[in-house]
């Protein structure tokens, strides 16, 4: 199915509008959130910290998101922590502007946006399927992760150029009104689903379903496979990943702008590798064979540069494959899983393969400020090379052509 048959939907044409105006604001938060913490403390630890606390409240409640979309009426699920996320935007603002805006209240915040994130992505996963059927799941998946990563390219120039003229209020206040605008698309919404909904399930159920999910996961010898994977690739790529603003200040000496554009340039890559996975229709082994070798070898140029132009473009390669896998990997979920187990199997995949984020996160940042920036990317480098290798290992993943 083409992307563009995904938007003869009505509903999914409302959905996907504010998610746009909201993966604008979203761009601007995460370069905004990093380089204040980075400015308050100048230590790449201080930035692992804050994304370990924005991933493992992720991992650990993508498990009861996922039951919650299952179950729960998910337009509400999703109006209500797009709400909560708005006001937490407006209190960032309002703080900041009064000079009250602390490290420990920065990362509370972070860890209650990132608890209403794994809300909102439980049931915009469900609800993806129940909009335009499993056909074109692929198809909107790819339209929203090029969308995403479209908005990536503009929000982290901008965001880079305020925050050094103005600082971080302009961002944290453009954020909170994205969050604004889709509250006010999803409410257009009549129904994301479930056709029954069944109401808040219990602790007891919630348990049940994460068994029942981990249950299907480890059933099926490719979905196996590829969770520990991906679990082992994200612990290695957060290595990495955390110590990227320290490595472009240090290494190169690069200004708050100069990093905004450098994510900018990051997201051009991620936006070809989105549209490119929308547009290609391969057996998925194979797919993910050949994006898995391209993106490994993508962090070698990272370790021996001193060319900032040569990083970055092995920052924005490493994004293209990488992100053009995901995509192909979300949207295979969504075909092989029956569309009543999707939130369930999702959460649990979402928990454990996250799980190597904290870690990864706490690790590259002390790698970067014991030894340096650039010897994080050694070690980031070889765990996905070694990774990679054990994946062309696995005969269930190679030879899947679901």
């Amino acid at each position: 199915m083409s992307t563009a048959s995904v938007f003869r939907v009505g509903s999914f044409r409302s959905f996907f509008i504010g998610q746009a105006c909201s993966y604008l604001g979203d761009g601007l938060r995460a370069i905004a959130i990093p380089l204040l913490v980075f400015q308050l403390t100048g230590s790449a630890m201080s930035l692992g910290i804050t994304y370990a606390l924005e991933f493992f409240p992720f991992s650990i409640f993508s498990l009861v998101a996922g039951s919650f979309s299952d179950r729960l009426d998910r337009r509400r699920l999703m109006l209500s922590t797009d709400i909560v996320r708005l006001v937490i935007m407006i209190g960032f603002a309002a703080l900041f502007f009064t000079h009250r805006l602390t490290l420990p209240l920065l990362y509370t915040g972070v860890v209650l946006l990132s608890i209403m994130a794994a809300m909102f992505l439980g049931g915009q996963a469900s609800s993806i399927p129940f909009l335009v059927g499993k056909d074109r799941a692929k198809a909107a998946v790819a339209a929203l992760v090029a969308t995403e990563q479209g908005m990536n390219l503009i929000a982290p120039p901008v965001g880079g150029a305020i925050f050094a003229l103005k600082g971080a209020l302009p961002a944290l206040l453009f954020n909170a009104g994205t969050y604004l605008a889709s509250t006010a698309s999803l409410a257009t919404v009549r129904n994301f689903g479930p056709d029954a909904p069944s109401g808040f399930p219990s602790l007891r159920v919630i348990g049940a379903d994460v068994a029942k999910g981990w249950t299907y996961i480890m059933r099926d010898p490719a979905m196996r496979m590829l969770t520990w994977l991906q679990l082992t690739f994200n612990f290695f790529g957060m290595i990495g990943y955390t110590t990227v603003i320290p490595y472009l200040k240090r290494e190169f000496l690069a200004t708050d702008q100069q990093v905004g554009i450098a994510f900018g340039v990051f997201a051009l890559g991620a936006v070809l590798g989105s549209v490119l996975a929308g547009k290609t229709h391969l057996p998925f082994g194979r797919v993910l064979v050949l994006s898995g070798i391209m993106d490994a070898f993508t962090g070698l140029p990272l370790i021996f540069t001193h060319d900032l132009r040569i990083a970055v473009l092995s920052f924005s390669l490493g994004s293209l494959f990488g992100i053009y896998q995901i995509a192909n990997v979300i949207a295979w979920r969504m075909r092989v899983v029956p569309e009543e187990m999707v939130g369930r199997v999702f959460g649990v995949i979402r928990m454990t393969v996250l799980i190597g984020v904290v870690p990864g996160s706490i690790l590259g940042g002390t790698i970067a400020d014991a030894v340096g920036a650039r010897y994080a990317f050694v070690v980031s480098t070889s765990g996905y090379i070694i990774t990679t290798i054990w994946m062309l290992c696995s005969r269930a993943l190679r030879q899947d052509r679901r």
